[in-house]
């Protein structure tokens, strides 16, 4: 838990102001046994009552463990790059009355304001799959936001630790820079990929970045952990905009505005879709019975399946209640379904509500399902997602479902739904 000066610092005043907020894909809308403290799907980002944000100020070419660690001990933030056994550049950073800093990581140590962990794709029941080897780092990453409009938001890599100390050992990647600075990137990396267009109903993926230690932007590196950089990208910054994605290698994470989240659909919204979908009675068209969308809080959970739910035949789009029967042969998989109203064979999932409003880049109804999961959104959030490759493993990228991580298909990541209305 954040220890009281912390609490103080980040706990919202009457008319807080709010300079964003950070949603971890995967989850939707809270993670599956509940947020707790400072492990949860969403963090808001608040002015802080004082500010807490530091800036380079000294630096120290050191030739001995014993001065470096001398400099380290002196309470203030810093950075050290090993560059060997005997050489050692520490960049002290001094207070910046002008800007806060947020940091997120894995560790639950006070330090870091958002806890992440793994996300694990398609995680249901609400069971959370334990990681045997997580890959995100302990101090992932930290974004500092500007005290005065615009609040300008930048991400960086790596987080000082509870020493107040950033350290890059000597086969990390690091540099100097032409002007004589010191810079580098950490193990896994932090990507960050901006959309163009903003996150609006026309936005189109943009390309995956690396961000260095001091913010600079890269090409990605042949693979997440090689020791060689990518190439410094000088017309991009490290600015976050609203839609932007945070990769930290193990959990992508999506800023969202407070302008861009005024504009987003709100939890009440998307459950009087919810209920207007269920007022309109839509029946399974062979067994006549009427469907309902389970509550939102049993979409977010995925609980068990209840009798009214609606299923899917993702291959074609048509809606029914649970029915046993339909498949094609004991040799195929039990998901593989023929539908009685077209005949095309094809998946056979139940349906659950996006619950995220964040992930939304409409007001639009809910009338298309990601494909295989199930997970069901407005059309154009649901072809937005299906266009964006998202980072997996240490140099694949797929498309995936904001909602629950699965991996989308590759030949259709999301299905029209066609419901047929009751027969009065």
């Amino acid at each position: 838990m954040f220890s009281p000066s912390q609490e103080e610092q980040c706990a919202p005043t009457k008319d807080p102001i709010k300079y964003g907020e950070l949603v971890v894909l995967g989850y939707n809308g809270s993670l599956p046994n509940g947020d707790r403290g400072r492990r949860k799907s969403r963090f808001a980002l608040y002015k802080r009552s004082k500010a807490n944000g530091v800036k380079p100020s000294t630096v120290h070419i050191l030739n001995t463990p014993q001065a470096s660690k001398a400099v380290n001990c002196k309470g203030q933030h810093s950075i050290s790059y090993t560059l060997s056994r005997n050489q050692t550049v520490v960049v002290e950073y001094c207070h910046d009355k002008d800007t806060d800093m947020f940091q997120i990581g894995r560790s639950t140590e006070s330090p870091i304001d958002f806890v992440v962990t793994d996300t694990v794709s398609g995680g249901q029941e609400g069971e959370e799959t334990p990681i045997t080897q997580s890959t995100i780092s302990r101090f992932a990453c930290r974004v500092v936001c500007e005290r005065v409009l615009p609040y300008t938001a930048r991400i960086y890599a790596a987080g000082f630790d509870s020493s107040k100390n950033i350290f890059l050992g000597e086969k990390a990647a690091k540099w100097k820079n032409p002007d004589g600075h010191m810079d580098g990137l950490t193990t896994n990396g932090v990507l960050v990929m901006h959309p163009r267009g903003g996150f609006t109903e026309e936005s189109k993926p943009g390309v995956w970045r690396e961000i260095s230690v001091c913010g600079d932007v890269y090409t990605l590196r042949e693979t997440r952990s090689a020791q060689t950089r990518g190439k410094l990208v000088e017309c991009e910054s490290n600015v976050l905009q609203d839609g932007s994605l945070v990769d930290l290698c193990g959990a992508t994470l999506l800023w969202r505005t407070a302008d861009g989240l005024f504009h987003t659909p709100t939890q009440k919204h998307l459950e009087a879709l919810r209920q207007e979908i269920n007022a309109a009675r839509p029946q399974c068209p062979v067994g006549l019975n009427t469907l309902a969308f389970p509550s939102m809080q049993r979409s977010r959970a995925l609980s068990s399946l209840e009798d009214k739910q609606p299923w899917v035949y993702l291959a074609c789009g048509h809606v029914h209640g649970y029915h046993n029967w339909g498949h094609r042969s004991e040799q195929e998989p039990t998901a593989q379904r023929e539908c009685p109203m077209c005949r095309t064979v094809g998946p056979y999932v139940p349906l659950w509500l996006g619950c995220e409003p964040a992930f939304y880049v409409d007001v639009g109804a809910p009338t298309h399902a990601f494909v295989p999961c199930g997970h069901v959104c407005s059309e154009k959030s649901a072809k937005y997602w299906a266009e964006i490759p998202l980072p997996h493993g240490t140099h694949a990228f797929h498309a995936a479902c904001p909602f629950c991580a699965t991996q989308l298909c590759l030949t259709q990541g999301c299905a029209k739904l066609i419901f047929q209305g009751p027969i009065d």
